[in-house]
């Protein structure tokens, strides 16, 4: 594949992944669309998405996946939209990415993966960013959302971890997916109380689902095979600042100083782990 493709694609991935922060934030915060409902709505979008994606390309009509995954799907899916009643876009997204990240590393050194000096710096100074971030105080960001991002991410890094060789990514996804509908039916089932429709929240929750989760994780996984491992872990780092920055441009968030230095902490902690990684392999 040609570097300028491979350079394109990897932003769009970014973007995408960026973008379900903003549109999840943008649906509950900006319209009436309950937690839940989004949760469905974009499992159900993302299942149909890359279903229809198979069928195009001639994947064929088997269900990969399995229900361990899926529900850990689910779980992330489920904490990051009510994370997202009430955090920023950019607080969530580092939070989620520095808890994948956490979760990761954390299976790496159980599993007798050595840190260098370095690298446990870096894994010291982004857990203390993370909880920098959540300390209480006036910018704090709440407490129960927070912890509930941590969770998402948590389950989200678990889901990565399980779905490492379990075959065709595209494949596995789509059945994931579709075994997560379930789990997200029985959340809104549940919570029928707190039921609210919103025709431009529900747009978003489809956008999320079908494009920016769906045909995100199709673009990503196209093109994660031409980069280096250290490589596609760093432009990772990317995701919070986008998000971040469309928070504040599209959202009208604020930019606090607490953001800022966690952030700094956070990414750059991430930043030095990944660069002792390759270092080591070299």
């Amino acid at each position: 594949m040609p570097r300028t493709r491979i350079a394109l694609l990897t932003v769009l991935a970014m973007l995408a992944f960026a973008g379900n922060s903003l549109l999840c934030r943008l649906a509950l915060k900006g319209t009436a669309l309950d937690a839940s409902t989004f949760t469905l709505v974009r499992i159900a979008a993302a299942a149909l998405a890359l279903w229809l994606i198979l069928r195009v390309r001639g994947g064929g009509s088997g269900v990969a996946g399995n229900w361990t995954s899926a529900l850990t799907l689910f779980v992330y899916a489920a904490g990051f939209s009510f994370a997202y009643v009430r955090l920023a876009a950019g607080t969530g997204a580092l939070l989620l990415f520095g808890a994948v990240q956490a979760t990761m590393i954390g299976y790496g050194l159980a599993s007798g993966e050595p840190l260098r000096i370095g690298q446990w710096a870096g894994l010291v100074l982004a857990l203390a960013g993370m909880t920098w971030l959540v300390l209480p105080g006036v910018s704090a960001p709440p407490l129960l959302s927070s912890v509930l991002m941590l969770g998402a991410g948590v389950a989200w890094g678990i889901y990565s971890l399980r779905g490492r060789g379990a075959g065709e990514p595209v494949v596995t996804n789509a059945g994931n997916f579709l075994r997560a509908v379930p789990f997200a039916a029985g959340l809104s089932t549940l919570t029928l109380a707190q039921f609210s429709f919103d025709g431009t929240g529900f747009a978003c929750a489809v956008v999320s689902g079908a494009v920016t989760s769906g045909v995100g994780y199709v673009i990503w996984y196209a093109v994660v095979k031409h980069l280096r491992a250290a490589t596609a872990a760093s432009v990772q780092l990317s995701v919070p600042v986008i998000a971040a920055l469309g928070g504040i441009g599209l959202l009208g968030e604020p930019l606090s100083a607490r953001l800022v230095v966690g952030s700094a902490a956070v990414l750059g902690g991430i930043a030095l782990v990944v660069a002792g990684r390759q270092a080591a392999k070299a």
